[in-house]
């Protein structure tokens, strides 16, 4: 109860209207329905989410679970959101992982086949270093060493050569298309303006965010490449299925 009525105050919110409407009307309703709602100041100053800009060193972990395949997942630490950084950041991986024109995908996927998906997007965070995530599906008995070995091959050559012109082009296209999709309903205006608002004070940022995702150069994209998407600058997680022996025993053992 106290949590709630300490944040989920109006003054720790931001409420957006989208649509066609009356401004003068629209504030008397606002007004007669939210404005008797009583503010309140128990709010704690955010934590600190400074970290170093890369990890440093890479974190591992081996998962044995009952699933299907193997998987190798990856996080590596990127820039803030609303920095010029973190735009470059989101064009590097939409080439190296957004859909099936991308190099992991026309690595992994189509040419050696050893995965049947691969992706690696951008979680886009303010306050603290955002994160790229990368998520591969093995195909068959292919073991994940392999799949790190090309994955690890294609970001470094990506870091040594940048990107080609052709995919600047079609990765700018592609986050132009998926952000003017966010805007083209009244509820994604809704949300994007509220999404400015609260992170960096500034809800007119909505309108300006394709632009500076148009202006960011070709010698950006392979910097932020070369800086961050190393291997010592990230955690990985491999998911390795339950052997049949292994789990015949434990059945054993329960039977018992």
């Amino acid at each position: 109860r106290n949590f709630f009525r300490t944040y989920y105050a109006p003054n720790n919110a931001v409420l957006s209207v989208v649509g066609d409407i009356d401004p003068e009307q629209t504030l008397a309703w606002i007004e007669k329905y939210f404005g008797s709602i009583p503010s309140h100041d128990g709010k704690q100053p955010p934590r600190d989410g400074t970290l170093p800009e890369t990890i440093g060193e890479q974190l591992r972990e081996v998962v044995e679970e009952e699933v299907p395949a193997r998987a190798l997942m990856a996080a590596y630490r990127l820039p803030h959101d609303g920095t010029r950084e973190c735009d470059a950041a989101d064009i590097a991986l939409t080439i190296l992982g957004g859909g099936e024109s991308s190099r992991l995908h026309n690595r992994l996927v189509r040419h050696d086949r050893t995965a049947v998906a691969a992706g690696f997007g951008l979680l886009r965070l303010a306050g603290a270093p955002s994160l790229g995530w990368l998520d591969v599906k093995t195909s068959g008995g292919v073991e994940v060493p392999d799949i790190e070995a090309a994955v690890d091959d294609e970001l470094a050559r990506f870091a040594a050569e940048g990107p080609t012109s052709e995919e600047m082009e079609r990765a700018q296209a592609q986050l132009e298309r998926e952000w003017l999709d966010r805007l083209g309903t009244v509820a994604g205006r809704a949300d994007e303006l509220c999404r400015y608002a609260v992170l960096f004070g500034d809800p007119q940022l909505a309108l300006t965010a394709v632009q500076r995702v148009l202006d960011v150069t070709a010698e950006e994209v392979q910097a932020v490449a070369k800086a961050r998407l190393r291997p010592d600058n990230r955690a990985v997680l491999v998911y390795e299925p339950v052997s049949t022996d292994h789990s015949e025993q434990e059945e054993k053992g329960a039977g018992q």
